[in-house]
């Protein structure tokens, strides 16, 4: 008999699910469903409904393991991956007060501030947790609630995490990790749990409704609930590890368990980071000075548009992927002096929450959609290039950076990040990085569960595998001409960044 191990991807526009082969690492099956965020929402808001999340995980569990024609028996483990920062609420009966305020969420820019000040400023702040405090971080969403919507606040009995309500359904616990847990802005990094500081000034009852903390994340959550195991065909008590966040977990599914590997994870967000066995603190606050969901740490830069820029160019001239890709093709690098800040969702590394998208440089001759497409492909490269500098400057010396999520797919995309990185970038054999990373972590806590000594390095090590045929060693004269086109881009943003909040706001 076989020991399986699902692994599950909740994000923004949908779930994956996979069933991976505990002996070889290899996905036997996978089962994906897409969603969207509630419409007609007030200007910067983004919110999805749990339930949405809910539906999708199963279905998507039972498509996978039915797809892969293994027994009940056979599934030894399930681990999930979820977006990071969103904010559910549920009550003292565990219902789901009201809507979750995601990541992306960038209309509690004001209680942002407000905590900060509340804290003394970026130094003070960065003392207490190692980490600022971005809009995008759940603290703000929380004195939120609070402020704005004080009926569903006194409802307030549990805060939970995307990943940590999934785990919740399937096992009736309510607990965190410490890597989900870093993105809060509520949790010192350095200690590993909540700070009271940062709490008490969201409010000076938060403490109590603050799940308790698994500091290495090797723990499981707990055992699959008798009737959620009957809906989804499984075993009660099947095993549910401590999940993490998607870029946490994304670590973990590219093999960034160890010092010297660096990720680029380019979906609907981008970001890039390392493995750290001590924490890394940018005195800026740009580098987010996260706990990985293995008991290190996981240094780490955000930007909020990426696949956004793209699909925004797709729409508007109604292409699809390849012809976006054979479009832009025909461009030189550079796009002919076309620049795009590509701040459609406001930003975060650099910290622009009001930000806009610019194309900058337009001309006559490159007023045309390959050269927008291509420049939109180069705008999010400097947008991410502009953080792996801060990581540089941080002690980072990438020699390989491995690349994954749905922009990864892209040859073009795959050279411009080369050649605007200056460093070999490459893809995985198996590209569903955090889907791919929340069943093996379901498998490390499995054999540590049952008594087995083994690292979680040693499984990525076996199991993660990057393809050689989707290597880009950078063109040097196209890396000559990016590093000056990162300087315009860097000094553009700053010149911007006083004007966006000026501009009208729609909605």
């Amino acid at each position: 008999m076989g020991q399986y191990f699902i692994g599950v991807d909740s994000g923004t526009q949908g779930t994956k699910a996979v069933v991976m082969d505990g002996a070889t690492g290899k996905i036997k099956s996978s089962a994906t469903a897409s969603y969207g965020l509630l419409p007609n929402l007030k200007a910067g808001a983004k919110e999805q409904n749990p339930k949405v999340w809910v539906a999708a995980l199963e279905k998507t569990i039972m498509e996978a393991v039915a797809a892969a024609k293994i027994k009940a028996s056979e599934i030894k483990g399930i681990g999930i991956s979820g977006q990071q920062h969103g904010f559910v609420a549920l009550d003292d009966k565990g219902t789901v007060i009201r809507p979750a305020k995601l990541w992306c969420d960038t209309s509690t820019v004001d209680e942002a501030e407000t905590l900060l000040n509340r804290l003394g400023g970026l130094d003070s702040c960065l003392t207490l947790t190692g980490n600022g405090l971005p809009v995008g971080f759940t603290a703000s969403k929380i004195l939120w609630m609070k402020q704005c919507e004080p009926r569903n606040f006194a409802r307030l009995a549990t805060v939970l995490l995307p990943h940590d309500y999934l785990n919740f359904h399937l096992t009736g616990k309510a607990r965190m990790e410490a890597g989900d847990a870093s993105g809060t802005g509520l949790f010192n990094t350095r200690t590993r749990n909540w700070e009271p500081r940062c709490v008490d000034a969201v409010d000076a009852d938060l403490a109590s409704k603050l799940p308790p903390i698994d500091t290495t994340s090797s723990q499981p959550v707990g055992g699959l609930l008798p009737g959620v195991a009957a809906r989804l065909g499984l075993e009660a008590g099947t095993l549910v590890s401590a999940g993490g966040g998607d870029n946490m977990m994304g670590a973990i599914g590219t093999g960034n368990t160890k010092i010297g590997v660096v990720t680029a994870s380019l979906g609907t967000s981008g970001t890039v980071y390392a493995y750290s066995s001590r924490p890394v603190i940018d005195p800026r606050g740009e580098v987010a000075a996260f706990c990985d969901s293995a008991g290190g740490w996981l240094p780490l830069i955000c930007t909020m548009n990426v696949t956004v820029a793209t699909e925004m160019v797709k729409k508007a001239f109604r292409w699809d992927n390849d012809k976006l890709t054979a479009e832009s093709s025909k461009v030189p690098a550079g796009s002919d002096g076309l620049l795009l800040l590509p701040y459609f969702e406001g930003e975060r590394v650099p910290n622009l929450p009001f930000g806009r998208g610019v194309y900058f440089g337009l001309k006559s001759d490159n007023f045309t959609p390959g050269h927008m497409a291509r420049a939109a492909m180069e705008g999010v490269a400097l947008g991410l290039n502009y953080g792996l500098g801060r990581l540089k400057d941080l002690g980072l010396r990438p020699k390989q950076i491995r690349v994954t999520g749905g922009g990864a797919k892209n040859p073009l995309w795959r050279q411009i990040l080369a050649d605007v990185f200056d460093t070999e970038v490459i893809g995985l054999a198996n590209a569903e990085g955090a889907a791919c990373g929340a069943a093996i972590q379901a498998k490390w806590s499995f054999m540590l569960h049952r008594g087995e000594r083994v690292r979680l390095q040693q499984i990525t090590d076996a199991f993660v595998k990057t393809d050689a045929s989707t290597l880009c060693q950078p063109k040097k004269a196209n890396t000559k001409l990016y590093r000056s086109l990162q300087g315009v881009h860097n000094r553009l943003s700053k010149a911007c960044a006083p004007v966006f909040p000026e501009l009208p706001k729609v909605g």
